[in-house]
């Protein structure tokens, strides 16, 4: 076996490592590429570990057939190759791994998270033992046949010189060998992490501008593969979030479009109206209808809850509400028709609405309204300084069908009395301290500016709940109408 000559050894070698090689291309194609990518890499491993095995085990028999090597030595063949074999099949993993990267950043395409963490801890642990198991076992190996040889030549002094550099040279042969190997891994992991580490700053860089058109490819199940696949649940939460406010922004521009943008122009009326919402959609509601004979109609109406449920119960309403105000009766039967559709389609869903509905008629100085479940509209007589309620009895609209509403009516008006009509939304309105506007807060607004027009009781109204409300948040929509009379 000594004679044998190093070039015909190293032949046998390159020919079995050769046939493997060509073994290895239907094999990966089957093995390998059949599987999910996120499998890929695992498999890549054993694929090339058990070809390198393969191929040293071919060569142990080859050598003992043919050359007669003795079973030891064979078996140190084998365990050569299983070394390379697990250091050149962690190299084609992780190019594998790479290949999954940049295919996935190629075709715009990500995978699900992982669904089992191989943690990195875990697998640099795996190869740090098996490494030092390798290492003990060749160097072990490697003295023991030193010693071996040792005993057979005799112990002189030349001897064991020759023994002393030839262990010397094999250890730093196979730590050299060993080293470099591993360097190999390292150099090929670190290009592998700092394109997975490059791609996700990148891609969370594009987020925090506002661009949620790329994801992050998941081609790894550890660390980086999870934080890959929060990071794509993130951004395509942002998305549904960016849709949902694009679509309520729409929604609040259709709701907008719905309130009257400039307040009727009649002789002796001078009104103004607004509604604040406490979400981009709301449930509150104000218009004024043009009736017969030079009459106006001035709705104010709440929804329950608010948002966009509210807001869609509200057009509907709406509808109802404009549908009925073709055949204008009176303010009861209005109500009436608009309770029975409403209450028709509240039957599943349990909604209603308060309204109030004042008609009023400049020319005979009358008002008449219809308070279905609203808060009572407020009257300021500025001439007695007296406030009074425009109260009656009447439910919520959607609740029963068949309700049959009352009309109350009062007959003239001194000049300069202000009508308020407002949702909960101010009175109920808090602040940092949890404490309510209130209806007293309200009349002192309202008695001191009296006198002014309409839109500027209502900018003041509205200015007073903004101070009082502070840093608070607004819980609830607020409407309010202004309506003076002159």
């Amino acid at each position: 076996m000594n004679s044998l000559p190093p070039v015909r050894l190293g032949v046998v070698f390159i020919a079995a490592f050769v046939v493997a090689l060509a073994l290895r291309v239907p094999l990966e194609r089957f093995f390998v590429l059949s599987v999910p990518a996120a499998v890929q890499p695992k498999r890549q491993f054993f694929l090339d570990a058990l070809l390198a095995v393969i191929a040293g085990i071919v060569v142990m028999n080859h050598n003992m057939l043919v050359f007669g090597f003795p079973v030891g030595s064979g078996l140190k063949v084998v365990l050569g190759c299983i070394v390379a074999g697990f250091f050149l099949a962690l190299d084609t993993s992780l190019a594998r791994e790479r290949a999954i990267i940049h295919d996935a950043l190629a075709r715009d395409m990500f995978l699900p998270p992982p669904r089992r963490l191989y943690s990195l801890t875990r697998k640099f642990s795996l190869v740090s033992v098996t490494t030092t198991l390798f290492v003990s076992t060749i160097l072990g190996l490697v003295i023991a046949g030193d010693v071996a040889w040792l005993a057979k030549i005799g112990q002189s002094g030349i001897s064991v010189s020759q023994a002393q550099g030839s262990v010397v040279s094999e250890v730093f042969f196979v730590m050299a060998v060993l080293l470099a190997w591993v360097v190999n891994l390292i150099i090929s992991y670190s290009r592998n992490l700092k394109l997975l580490f490059d791609n996700e700053t990148t891609v969370l860089e594009r987020v925090s501008r506002g661009d949620l058109s790329q994801l992050v490819p998941v081609a790894t199940r550890d660390e980086f593969g999870v934080i890959a696949g929060h990071t794509n649940n993130m951004i395509e939460g942002l998305r549904d979030r960016t849709r949902l406010i694009a679509a309520l922004k729409l929604a609040e521009e259709v709701q907008q479009n719905f309130l009257p943008r400039n307040p009727p122009s009649l002789s002796g009326l001078d009104i103004a109206g607004t509604s604040k919402y406490c979400d981009e959609t709301g449930g509150d509601y104000f218009d004024y209808l043009t009736l017969p004979n030079g009459r106006l109609g001035v709705v104010v109406a709440d929804a329950s809850d608010h948002g966009v449920g509210a807001a869609l119960y509200m057009t509907t309403a709406r509808a109802f509400l404009l549908s009925g105000a073709r055949n204008y009766i009176g303010p009861a039967r209005l109500l009436k028709d608009v309770n029975w559709f409403l209450s028709r389609d509240s039957v599943e869903t349990s909604r209603f609405m308060s309204m109030f509905f004042l008609e009023i008629e400049p020319s005979e100085q009358t008002l008449r309204w219809v308070r279905a479940g609203h808060d009572p509209a407020i009257l300021y007589d500025s001439n007695q300084d007296r406030f009074l309620e425009l109260d009656g009895e009447g439910l919520a609209l959607g609740v029963v069908e068949d309700f049959e509403f009352q009309e109350y009516v009062q007959r003239g008006w001194n000049s300069g009395s202000v009508i308020v009509v407002g949702t909960d939304g101010i009175r109920e309105l808090q602040n940092t301290e949890s404490e309510m506007f209130g209806q007293q807060r309200l009349h002192d607004v309202i008695r001191r500016n009296a006198s002014e027009p309409a839109e500027s009781i209502q900018n003041t109204v509205l200015a007073a709940l903004h101070d009082f409300q502070g840093d608070a948040p607004q819980q609830d929509d607020i409407t309010l109408v202004v309506i003076k009379l002159l």
